[in-house]
């Protein structure tokens, strides 16, 4: 732990001014950590990376071929909770890696227990420059820059052509249209659903709710303010409630062997997926080539707007003593094509992740094949959608919390919505922090 750290830890608990909170609670470090540049002594430094994302072997591995100065020496880590826990127990234990990814939603959490890296000096301006304002709030927090963003993840509607022309069904563009689609498919077939949406998924309820224009988070003068019960995440998921109450969506649950069955054999005519999604239509539903289509988001007023599902960053742990070098690498990995294009060509299978740079992006684009949608542009739809994901949205440090309260809530949406504002307020205050009424 640098000087200045032990120093924000105890200013952390003794009052939270603002959202410079995250400034004082992470530390600044040493003022020369990490100084100077990568290599300049003539021998090259050696950095370790940890992720569990497909293909980011291969792209260090093509940094290696490419830079002299820096050296990158990659560890494949578990996903999802289980890695977060093993790169906190690795801050702890001082042997964290110089670079890792991590998911969006979780970055608040770790950066207010004190496990990463102030990245403004080495990557802040250049986080504003390369990438999208409506990102921007998800990993600069409290006025520094704490991750440098990899992927954006818009949610999209995803439909079946064929059944929609069969049931004389257009596109919606509102969620009522959805309903009034959903109920005229329904009444035709009773044994087609308009989509998948039972047991839970608390990530796709903060995407819509995000669409929505809800805000679960946020600082109200020296508090944090939880407010998963508000008027928008209500209408959501009463809305959704209601499709499933009246037999017009499937209740098998999502994420299972039963939804990929129900959509492969046209039990369901749409589903609400991201951008990510379509690379896997091709393994997922090899027999419906062409049958499917992608457009926006419905909205509840008919203007563009949607939330994301996922997304993935890259940060410094706490701990690192060579900053400059990892910013240089995390610089590469983020936007230079090269990278991108390892990244893909050692994927197994398809993939369609929306870089959130745009030079990126045209070489994910170039390397997707598309012929499955049959003429739609895949990339040229998702790029539309990321410009419209409500910008301001924010995480907090009670997110696993609240995740895990909505996971053990089933599938009734309002319960989640209760349950995870309990478990928010008292992730808060069990952390000591102050609550906003």
């Amino acid at each position: 732990m640098s000087r200045t750290s032990r120093t924000s830890r105890i200013a952390l608990t003794a009052s939270i001014a603002s959202l410079a909170l995250f400034a004082t609670a992470c530390g600044g470090g040493d003022d020369d950590k990490g100084s100077g540049k990568a290599g300049a002594d003539g021998k090259p430094v050696t950095i370790t990376y940890w992720s569990a994302t497909s293909g980011a072997e291969e792209a260090a591995a093509a940094f290696n071929k490419t830079h002299k100065n820096i050296k990158v020496d990659f560890s494949l880590v578990p996903a999802g909770p289980d890695g977060v826990k093993k790169l906190t127990n690795a801050v702890k234990a001082g042997n964290a890696p110089d670079v890792a990814t991590m998911d969006y939603s979780v970055l608040p959490e770790f950066a207010i227990g004190g496990n990463l890296e102030d990245l403004s000096s080495a990557s802040g301006d250049f986080v504003k420059e390369k990438f999208p304002e409506n990102i921007n709030s998800l990993v600069n927090l409290g006025g520094k820059t704490w991750a440098v963003p990899f992927d954006v993840t818009p949610i999209e509607l995803y439909y079946r052509k064929d059944l929609f022309k069969k049931y004389g069904v257009e596109v919606p563009k509102t969620w009522d249209e959805y309903r009034t689609a959903a109920e005229k498919i329904n009444k035709a077939d009773p044994k087609v659903k308009m989509t998948n949406f039972g047991g839970n998924d608390p990530a796709l309820l903060a995407g819509l709710a995000w669409q929505a224009g809800a805000k679960w988070y946020g600082i109200e003068g020296d508090a944090w303010k939880v407010d998963l019960e508000d008027a928008a995440s209500k209408k959501v998921a009463t809305y959704w409630d209601d499709l499933l109450k009246d037999g017009l969506v499937s209740k098998t649950p999502l994420w299972s062997e039963g939804e990929t069955k129900e959509r492969a054999t046209g039990k369901v005519a749409s589903f609400l997926g991201a951008s990510w999604s379509a690379g896997g239509f091709k393994t997922n539903y090899p027999d419906t080539k062409g049958k499917w289509g992608i457009a926006p988001l419905p909205t509840w007023d008919g203007k563009a707007a949607t939330g994301m599902y996922g997304g993935t960053s890259f940060i410094v742990p706490k701990g690192s003593e060579k900053v400059d070098a990892a910013a240089e690498f995390i610089e590469w990995v983020t936007t230079d094509p090269a990278a991108m294009k390892a990244r893909l060509d050692a994927a197994k299978t398809p993939s369609s992740a929306l870089p959130a740079n745009d030079a990126m992006r045209k070489v994910a684009a170039d390397n997707f094949d598309g012929s499955y949608f049959e003429g739609q542009d895949v990339y040229g739809i998702a790029s539309d959608a990321a410009a419209t994901i409500v910008p301001g949205w924010n995480w907090s440090p009670a997110h696993a919390a609240i995740n895990q309260a909505q996971t053990a809530a089933g599938a009734d949406h309002q319960k989640m919505l209760t349950e995870g504002q309990k478990a928010g307020e008292k992730a808060i205050t069990d952390r000591g922090l102050k609550l906003a009424k």
